[in-house]
């Protein structure tokens, strides 16, 4: 059998129309050009977020660490951040996976009223709660109820 491919190789004669082979070399092109996209998109994303790094801004690294940047050492690709006040933490900036927005944080937050009167049904609007009764009503209901005559 190899005779036959290498008599027909020096005889000059051209090997038919392989369409499995076009296939082949048609995925492999597809495949090397996938690559090529997601590394470009992941190179766009990383330098846009080393172009949002500055001290001041809140940041959340690869294993869920937050924190405020208050230096960076380009240098030495480090950055520290303050985790708590008075805690600091060096950390590399390739770890860094977002750069969280403020208003982001601010949208999460849970506004806490100052004072119980908020809570009440009366001011909260609550229809459900309406049918609590307040503790003066509980009080009146219970003395009304002592009263009565006793059996």
């Amino acid at each position: 059998m190899t005779e036959n491919v290498l008599a027909q190789a020096a005889a000059g004669g051209a090997a038919p129309f392989d369409p499995t082979m076009l296939i082949m070399l048609a995925a492999f092109g597809l495949l090397i050009f996938m690559m090529m996209r997601g590394r470009k998109k992941a190179a766009k994303a990383q330098e846009e977020i080393r172009s949002n790094l500055a001290p001041g801004a809140e940041v959340m690294t690869q294993f869920g660490l937050f924190g405020t940047i208050s230096s960076i050492d380009t240098d030495e690709n480090k950055i520290v951040l303050e985790v708590s006040p008075g805690s600091f933490v060096t950390v590399h900036s390739q770890v860094v996976a977002k750069v969280v927005a403020p208003e982001a944080a601010e949208a999460d937050a849970v506004e806490v009223p100052n004072d119980a009167s908020s809570l009440t049904s009366e001011q909260a609007g609550n229809t459900e709660a309406a049918d609590v009764e307040s503790p003066e009503e509980t009080l009146r209901r219970l003395n009304n109820d002592d009263k009565g005559p006793k059996a």
